[in-house]
């Protein structure tokens, strides 16, 4: 059976990291199921590209596999403010499901959620100052610490998704999703 994640788009998210993580996942195999967090029409933020999903996040009750939460503004702060999003998180850590969060989504989202207690994680630079005093806050492009990984921002978006890959499928599958797609970056 194939690994499954669930990506959550809120208007105002940020094009690549959400387009980025889909792609890869689903080059990799694992199933993707993109949904809006209120809405089957959801705009980013940048390019006013307005995306439509085939249903809403209350719409969707799979178990999935991992949970990936683009960031971008005021995005974030829209996952952020829903309270059947936190408890979803709060479901999918208990059950040592990944959770993966972008840019100002580690932030604002996983730190409002409360799953970064006395964990390692990286945000849009800036934006740790939100993180719980428990957590630390690394400097690094891709953050795992146990189920949870954390990312900086657009630019590490690749990174990111290759990081979700390894922690669904192994190493084997993400250095060849890298490999196939001609990525020179870091592959550790």
């Amino acid at each position: 059976m194939p690994k499954t994640a669930l990506v959550i788009l809120a208007d105002g998210f940020e094009d690549i990291e959400a387009a980025t993580p889909i792609d890869l996942l689903s080059r990799a195999g694992i199933q993707v199921t993109v949904v809006g967090l209120t809405s089957t029409h959801v705009k980013a933020a940048k390019s006013g590209l307005t995306i439509i999903v085939p249903t809403t996040l209350s719409a969707v009750h799979d178990n999935f596999d991992a949970l990936i939460l683009p960031g971008g503004m005021p995005g974030a702060e829209n996952l952020a403010n829903s309270p059947d999003l936190m408890a979803r998180i709060r479901l999918m850590n208990q059950q040592k499901k990944i959770i993966a969060a972008i840019c100002a989504a580690p932030a604002l989202v996983l730190s409002k959620a409360g799953v970064l207690q006395d964990r390692k994680a990286t945000c849009f630079p800036g934006m740790e100052n939100h993180f719980p005093e428990t957590a630390t806050y690394l400097p690094s492009s891709v953050v795992r610490d146990e189920n949870i990984i954390t990312s900086r921002g657009a630019g590490t978006a690749f990174n990111f998704g290759l990081a979700i890959i390894e922690a669904l499928l192994g190493h084997g599958p993400r250095a060849q999703i890298a490999r196939t797609t001609g990525f020179e970056g870091d592959t550790e």
